[in-house]
């Protein structure tokens, strides 16, 4: 009976890693479902032992059967197509063969003569393909670790190994045990190694769902906090922009208030009256019209808001910018770079006791849009991991989000970025392609 057991076992064991390998490479149907979920690898479990037991002698036949059984009910588990999913079964099953074939040379090192050993030890005979589900198990996280593109990446390298270090010790115990595996008595003692190693790589299976599950999570709030500071800035911009307008709106209703009162002093003649009030009213217009046109309402919008706001603050303000009127970009994403591009800009040369310098540059150049900032800076920047970290004592939880959000708008795009410093100045430089509309 324990024998029927044993073989459930290694093959629910080698389901799992199957399930780990294909959902590497397509979402689930239904992400909530665990009953569905835990039924479609139980019943695949149970298929594919039938299907061992009853074409044990027939190796080709059971293979033909196992990647059709696996590619139907990853199917149900997975939206992916027919004939990749029936690419992948076999590419599994390969895998599968080459893990346990690598599991029988290294014990081949270990037992010089393996049939004499296993007449004697039967255990040695299952430990060893346990050991095999350990080796696919390691192997499938290698191959997830590449393929998967949000959760596991938020792991570093370092973090990464120290998780991979599991199913590494496994395969070291496993194999200890397959060598002491000799020594052994009596049937109970064959059970437990066997329950032990057996348990051993059923952890690795939940370690990695539990790290998996808390990855996701965190992914999960992490796009929250970044949506929210989305909107917070969007909000901000276009609140700035609105009141730009009612300031023009209420400029117009002075215009005509203020011609009348230079025909009167023509009329009248007064003309040092009338040189004294155009040059009044001359400066204030050059102070409050918008400088910048780009040929972009959405462009010209942000700039020239943020055109007052660094004029007030004190900040020399150099820029080029050519006709941007086949800028490719959604109004909603202009906003996110512009708004955070500028703001950090902004915010970095506040903190300058010296030159307080803003450099942009919004050009069209061969098919692609580029946009970099240069300014000044005091504080050292700091990176940890690839990313700069923040030297803010308030709002910690939201330094970087800013970035990120630019970074993530320039993936959806296609385009790059480089970020640098040198002593003096902190520069981010993006290139967009620009995508040619159909219409």
């Amino acid at each position: 009976m324990f024998v029927y057991i044993q073989s459930l076992l290694i093959m629910m064991l080698e389901i799992l890693c199957c399930k780990i390998f294909f959902e590497a490479f397509g979402i689930k149907r239904e992400e909530n479902n665990c009953w569905k979920n835990y039924s479609i690898v139980i019943g695949l479990t149970v298929l594919c032992y039938f299907i061992a037991m009853i074409f044990r002698d027939y190796f080709i036949v059971k293979q033909v059967f196992s990647i059709i059984l696996i590619t139907f009910f990853m199917l149900l588990y997975l939206k992916l197509s027919f004939g990749k999913a029936m690419i992948l079964s076999a590419l599994f099953e390969s895998l599968l063969l080459v893990m346990d074939y690598f599991a029988l040379l290294m014990n081949i090192y270990i037992f010089h003569n393996m049939e004499e050993v296993w007449e004697s030890h039967v255990i040695q005979g299952s430990l060893v393909v346990v050991l095999g589900k350990a080796l696919l198990l390691f192997a499938v996280l290698i191959i997830r670790n590449h393929m998967e593109k949000k959760s596991l990446a938020m792991l570093a390298d370092t973090e990464w190994l120290r998780f991979i270090f599991f199913p590494i010790f496994t395969i070291c115990v496993i194999t200890a045990m397959i060598k002491m595996s000799e020594d052994i008595k009596n049937k109970a003692q064959e059970n437990l190694f066997f329950v032990i190693a057996c348990g051993l790589a059923g952890m690795n299976i939940v370690v990695f769902y539990l790290i998996y599950d808390i990855l996701k999570r965190e992914n999960k709030l992490q796009e929250e906090r970044i949506y929210r500071i989305q909107v917070k800035n969007q909000i901000g911009m276009y609140r700035s922009i609105s009141e730009n307008f009612d300031k023009q709106k209420k400029m117009t209703h002075e215009y005509k208030n203020q011609i009348m009162c230079i025909d009167s002093l023509i009329k009248k003649k007064k003309y040092d009256s009338l040189e004294s009030f155009v040059n009044k009213i001359s400066g204030q217009i050059s102070k409050e019209l918008d400088f910048i046109c780009t040929n972009n309402v959405i462009v010209d919008a942000v700039l020239n808001t943020k055109y007052q706001e660094i004029r007030d603050k004190g900040i020399v303000f150099v820029f080029k910018i050519n006709d941007l009127s086949s800028l490719n970009i959604s109004d909603e994403d202009v906003v996110v770079i512009m708004s955070n591009l500028l703001n950090n800009a902004i915010e970095a040369c506040e903190k300058c006791r010296g030159d307080k310098i803003i450099k942009l540059k919004i050009v069209i150049e061969d098919n692609n849009a580029i946009i970099s900032v240069k300014n000044t800076y005091e504080n050292a920047v700091i990176y940890e991991n690839g990313e700069i970290q923040t030297t803010k004592i308030l709002d910690t939880d939201e330094h970087g989000i800013g970035i990120k959000n630019i970074a993530e708008t320039i993936r959806k795009y296609g385009g790059s970025y480089v970020i640098q410093n040198d002593e003096r100045e902190f520069y981010f430089s993006i290139m967009i392609p620009l995508v040619k509309s159909d219409f």
